[in-house]
């Protein structure tokens, strides 16, 4: 009876130690599976590259488009009018001061000099007849012989014919000059423009257009012009108590050509305009370049540029910053590695580069790429921890 009922016992139980062990399989499985889900649910950090923002130097600048002068840009004219009966230089020659250019036709000139020399002698003769009067009369009237006024009549008539004399002399120095106008001579030593007009051409001095211009280009004046906001910027941020001291102490400027090259010699801005242009808003300003090879000639264009030198500012990417509306953000990162969205006050362009005055600081951390997928408060791990821990050594330093 006994070994029946341990028997009973015995096949009791092995059902029930079965649940049990089902149960906690059951369980285990589904502890495991929460665990797999769960992992599945939190995905790992975004991984992104990180800078130190830590001071810097550098030096900015901004090209404004000019046009290019000589030094002196003559407009040679003919001063009377006549036809063109010779040239003595080609178009693009060098000429020295007093070079003859051309030569008009001065039959006319020549005939009006000769008419003013004939009108000369008729007036002195005239004035060598009054004379006699007056001689004739002088004793006749110191005698009685003759009234006072008939010696006044004739003082009066040597007065007028010596007028005459110095009337004529003056219309043969005018004739004299008209016929020296007939040839052309060079103001400056330069270079010889264009020349529309050909021989037998008739010229005036009331043509619209010269016969030519005359360039010299020892020195380049380049003229440039800054806006209102420009003209504002450089102000204030120039050394020095007036206008004038401030362009003393500019840094020089470069001359961008045509085809993108630097001109070789730097210029000097020397002189401002004395007030704004009505229609643009614009100041016009002048720089100065030396021009010993005749590289640069009136006409060229090109572009100034103007570089200002930053001592100690902090430079980030434009790369590693996000623009909405009108401000600018980067993404600083906190001591836990998460991502917060600041706003930037940026002064000025170096290259790729923003300069900024404000929103960070020195030793800072901001994220660099990736900026798209980041939001407040994200959490990422930094690719380049050690460099931004050597920045930041940098900076304490």
């Amino acid at each position: 009876m006994a070994r029946m009922t341990e028997l009973t016992c015995k096949l009791t139980c092995v059902p029930l130690l079965c649940g049990v062990i089902f149960l906690l399989g059951s369980t285990a499985c589904t502890n495991t599976s929460a665990k797999v889900e769960n992992t599945e649910a939190t995905p790992a950090p975004l991984s992104l590259p990180v800078m130190t923002v830590r001071m810097d130097s550098t030096s900015s600048s901004k090209d404004y488009t000019a046009a290019l002068e000589g030094k002196v840009n003559v407009e040679i004219r003919s001063q009377v009018d006549g036809y063109l009966d010779k040239i003595f230089v080609d178009e693009g020659s060098y000429v020295k001061k007093g070079q003859d250019l051309f030569k008009i036709n001065d039959h006319t000139y020549q005939e009006q000099l000769n008419t003013a020399i004939a009108n000369l002698h008729m007036a002195q003769a005239n004035m060598s007849t009054a004379q006699i009067e007056v001689d004739k009369l002088t004793p006749l009237v110191r005698n009685n012989v003759v009234s006072e006024i008939q010696l006044k009549a004739a003082n009066s008539a040597y007065d007028a014919a010596k007028a005459s004399v110095e009337q004529a002399r003056a219309a043969i120095a005018s004739a004299k000059i008209n016929l020296g106008f007939t040839l052309i001579q060079a103001p400056v030593s330069g270079y010889i423009g264009r020349i529309p007009k050909r021989l037998g051409t008739l010229v005036s001095k009331n043509d619209a257009q010269g016969i030519t211009t005359l360039s010299d280009i020892e020195e380049i004046f380049a003229y440039f012009s800054l806006s209102e906001s420009d003209f504002l910027y450089f102000n204030a941020h120039n050394k020095g108590n007036s206008l004038e001291e401030k362009i003393r102490q500019l840094r020089p400027v470069s001359l961008v050509l045509a085809d993108g090259s630097i001109y070789q010699h730097p210029g000097k801005v020397d002189i401002v305009n004395g007030q704004f242009d009505k229609t643009t808003g614009a100041i016009v300003l002048r720089a100065t370049f030396p021009n010993p090879e005749k590289l640069l000639r009136t006409g060229n264009s090109g572009k100034i540029r103007m570089e200002e030198f930053y001592p100690h500012v902090m430079l980030l990417p434009v790369s590693a910053t996000v623009d909405q509306q009108d401000k600018i953000f980067v993404y600083a990162l906190s001591d836990s590695n998460r991502v917060k969205r600041v706003s930037i006050t940026v002064t000025g362009k170096s290259g790729t580069n923003y300069i900024v005055s404000d929103g960070v600081q020195p030793g800072d951390r901001i994220v660099t790429a990736g900026l798209d997928n980041l939001q407040e408060g994200t959490a990422i791990m930094p690719q380049d921890t050690l460099g931004a821990r050597q920045g930041a050594a940098m900076v304490n330093k």
